[in-house]
């Protein structure tokens, strides 16, 4: 696809904005991109996935200081600090993972939605994994209805449970 500004180069960016309830798309190169100042802001060549984790990183609301000064979180191992992984989004070692845990969760939260993988479960070896998710769902569920003081549902989702945990058992 070529660009819609210049007709000469290919396009590499693909906009869309929405103004007032209308959508409209461009698709233009880089260097009409800039002209038209479309490039997003803060960023030195445009667009970065780097450049988004290093922003997604530097959030840090739990982030410990000794007085003014930021405490400088760093990996015995590696050498690594926490502000140099921001920046190139990439740890030095595996004990870094360890090393920035507690600032690793809020930030999977934040990019996955969630802290706990829940891809696909293969469907010929996995079926033990989906009674147990079923059950943790049911689990919960159960709960919730036991706080809602909705006992007879309750008492239903308690025998799904105990039925699947039978079929677990076997």
């Amino acid at each position: 696809m070529l660009c819609q500004e210049c007709n000469k180069k290919p396009a590499t960016l693909h906009f869309t904005k929405i103004v007032n309830g209308e959508k409209t798309e461009f698709h233009i190169c880089e260097s009409c991109a800039r002209e038209k100042g479309e490039l997003i802001p803060g960023t030195a060549n445009g667009f970065s996935i780097h450049n988004l984790l290093s922003g997604l990183l530097d959030f840090d609301p739990t982030q410990a200081s000794i007085g003014n000064k930021p405490q400088q979180l760093r990996c015995e191992h590696c050498g690594l600090t926490y502000s140099q992984f921001s920046k190139i989004g990439r740890f030095g070692c595996s004990e870094c993972y360890e090393k920035f845990a507690d600032r690793l969760d809020p930030l999977f939260k934040r990019v996955h939605g969630n802290t706990v993988h829940v891809g696909k479960v293969p469907k010929r070896t996995g079926g033990m994994i989906r009674y147990k998710r079923q059950i943790e769902k049911l689990k919960l569920d159960m709960q919730a209805s036991i706080a809602r003081e909705e006992f007879e549902q309750a008492a239903k989702i308690r025998d799904q449970i105990r039925e699947l945990e039978s079929k677990l058992n076997r």
